[in-house]
């Protein structure tokens, strides 16, 4: 089957992404994969402080990722599979995509602030003449209408 993979952050981008991905998945009887980074700077403390550190950022991105799945079931009739890596994000972004031969398709949300289309997409762009999949960017201001009329 084919995956739609994409990444699940504090942005607000992440949520057309999201969405996008979902309604894809939905359309192409494919499968979503959420994967979450959590960066290494976030547990240059002593070891315990860095292991509960650690442990409370993954208690939050399940507890986000289940925000998207229930949606995702209830709305969709997908069933997402979460993937947590901890490093730098593009380069785990990158070793996912190259690790599962499921993923058709990377999905990453762009930053509609008008300060550009947000650090992971400028970086991972970079890289796209070598990646084995194509990225999908989906625009941070489209509404729900407008990506159910592009899905």
């Amino acid at each position: 089957m084919r995956k739609f993979l994409v990444i699940l952050d504090d942005s607000r981008e992440c949520l057309n992404a999201m969405r996008f991905a979902s309604l894809r998945a939905q359309h192409t009887g494919g499968g979503v994969e959420v994967l979450s980074v959590i960066p290494p700077d976030e547990f240059n403390h002593w070891i315990g402080v860095g292991d509960i550190m650690r442990e409370e950022a993954r208690e939050r991105i399940v507890a986000h990722f289940e925000v998207f799945a229930k949606w995702m079931r209830d709305k969709h009739g997908l069933e997402p599979h979460l993937v947590i890596r901890e490093g730098e994000p593009v380069d785990e972004i990158l070793a996912q995509v190259t690790e599962d031969p499921e993923i058709g398709v990377l999905v990453l949300g762009a930053s509609a602030d008008g300060k550009g289309p947000g650090p992971l997409v400028m970086q991972l762009t970079k890289a796209s003449g070598t990646l084995p999949v194509p990225i999908t960017i989906v625009p941070g201001n489209l509404t729900k209408e407008q990506l159910e009329g592009i899905a």
